[in-house]
């Protein structure tokens, strides 16, 4: 059985509009083309910029850097990680011909701020200052003025210096004393994930919340001028769909671009409906997130534009990794290639590692909804007494199907770790040197459960182990992703050859 494309087929866009891992959004129009970009934490490179021409096909068109920093939480080095960190919620915006996308990261202690005339092509130029300041949004005013706001709960604005190197001394002020407020008093998540607006004049900062007992919530305030002072509504309160802002379209339509927690996959991005009464945006279609959209097209799905298979072969000038690869924190570039066997990634080990959560080197994609596979052939000829490689799922509760060479022989594992610790789920005798893997993901009404597969030839293919069950954990605060990696457990220097990774959202079901 196949199963469609989440959307496919339908003459007009569905909710949600991505399902994917996109969480954070931030978005501008510029002219008749939107821009975007979203949270992806510990992954390098990161802070990814996504464009569009209709709000509901995107394709990744870079990032805002390459690494964050040169540290050991970032680097996988001594013990260190800095899963669920890195960088935060992200703003974009565009002023004066100059884009501009900041962030934070608890990891480092800093803010960013960077810029580029041309986001597709960069460079980006980077400013960084301390503190870091929690899920703000940059703000540059009529009059040349430059804004952050930030905090939780307790909303504060400091004003920029004009170039956006650090703050202005002796400008921080509490704008919002209680943010909260008008959700009421019994909050779990303290309001947060400013985003501040300007609409025919008046100052709108939306923000979320959460409600002891309810759910994810969108707050909207609202002001004459920066400073305040503020009134605040309940804008929004459906399915948990919160947290993001205003787009409006060159027609004049006008959406709130916003994610929703859903299981596994991660934080999905919808689009909601937005009109204007008394001064004020009124979201929804009475008070509901709908799920299809008039007057936007239908999806016409996330691969090529957000995930898409590699073949590993590479034109003359082509850059080394396509954009839609992000390693699991900085990458270790002397241990890994695509030109030490042609049209292969080969990755080498250079230590020795006890668990997958802190091999370098590890090559990731984004998993897909509402269902997904990813396949991969792998050369396991020159792998060391010790080392592990193959195809994971990457989460704290992980799973993944490979080879592992122990004892001077070769075996097929598959490892679950959905337990708390990595257990092997089983083993095959093998004495290939090729072996094809495959995990399959359905995410189907946060069904969240994958299934791994082997085949001896590529055609005929083996189920292997159980079931994952996947779970989204705020350790990681990630959805689940496609993995490529090896390892070495006893003594580096081996290596494992990828011929290509192939990912489709239609899956055949296996035996």
């Amino acid at each position: 059985m196949l199963v469609a494309f989440w959307g496919a087929g339908t003459l007009r866009a569905q909710n949600p509009i991505l399902h994917a891992d996109v969480p954070d959004l931030s978005m501008i129009r510029v002219g008749d083309t939107y821009y975007m970009s979203s949270t992806t934490m510990h992954m390098s490179p990161g802070v990814p910029i996504m464009k569009s021409t209709d709000l509901v096909n995107w394709e990744l068109i870079g990032y805002a850097y390459d690494t964050l920093a040169d540290q050991d939480d970032l680097n996988l080095m001594n013990g260190k990680s800095t899963y669920g960190r890195g960088s935060w919620a992200s703003c974009l915006r565009h002023h004066n011909g100059t884009f501009y996308v900041s962030t934070f990261a608890q990891t480092t202690g800093k803010t960013y701020i960077f810029s580029t005339k041309d986001p597709e092509q960069g460079p980006w130029q980077v400013a960084s200052f301390a503190p870091s300041y929690h899920d703000h949004t940059i703000f540059f005013d009529d009059d040349g003025k430059v804004y952050m706001i930030w905090g939780g709960g307790t909303l504060r604005m400091v004003e920029l210096k004009s170039d956006l190197s650090g703050v202005k001394e002796g400008t921080e002020r509490v704008l919002i004393e209680n943010a909260n407020a008008p959700a009421g008093p019994n909050i779990g998540l303290n309001a947060e994930g400013s985003q501040l607006f300007k609409v025919k004049g008046k100052y709108y900062l939306f923000n979320i919340v959460w409600p002891k007992g309810g759910m994810r919530t969108v707050l909207i305030h609202r002001a004459d001028q920066i400073t305040g002072p503020y009134e605040g509504r309940v804008a929004l309160q459906d399915k948990g769909v919160a947290q993001g802002g205003l787009i409006d379209t060159p027609a004049g339509d006008w959406y709130a671009y916003l994610f929703r927690d859903y299981g596994a996959v991660g934080r999905i991005p919808y689009l909601v409906p937005v009109t204007w009464q008394d001064g004020w945006p009124v979201l929804g279609i009475d008070g509901k997130v709908p799920d299809t959209l008039e007057g936007l097209p239908a999806t016409k799905g996330l691969i090529p534009g957000l995930v898409h298979s590699d073949e590993f072969t590479r034109k003359k000038g082509e850059p080394a990794l396509p954009l839609v690869w992000q390693w699991n924190h900085n990458p270790d570039n002397e241990h890994w290639s695509l030109t030490g066997r042609k049209g292969f990634l080969r990755l080498t080990t250079g230590r020795v590692d006890t668990t997958l959560m802190l091999v370098r080197n590890m090559l990731t994609q984004r998993t897909i909804g509402p269902e997904c596979a990813g396949t991969t052939a792998l050369d396991v000829s020159h792998l060391k007494e010790g080392d592990r490689a193959g195809l994971a799922l990457l989460q704290q509760k992980y799973g993944w199907v490979g080879v592992k060479y122990e004892n001077g022989r070769k075996s097929l594992v598959m490892v679950n770790a959905e337990s708390g610790r990595a257990e092997e789920a089983q083993q095959v005798p093998f004495d290939q040197k090729t072996v094809y893997l495959r995990a399959v993901c359905d995410f189907r009404d946060r069904r969240d459960v994958a299934t791994f597969f082997y085949s001896l030839d590529g055609k005929t293919w083996t189920r292997i182990g159980n079931e994952l069950h996947m779970e989204y954990t705020l350790p990681h605060f990630m959805g689940y992703r496609f993995g490529l990696f090896t390892y070495a457990t006893q003594t580096p220097g081996g290596y494992a050859d990828f011929d290509y990774f192939r990912i489709t959202d239609e899956v055949t079901k296996h035996p």
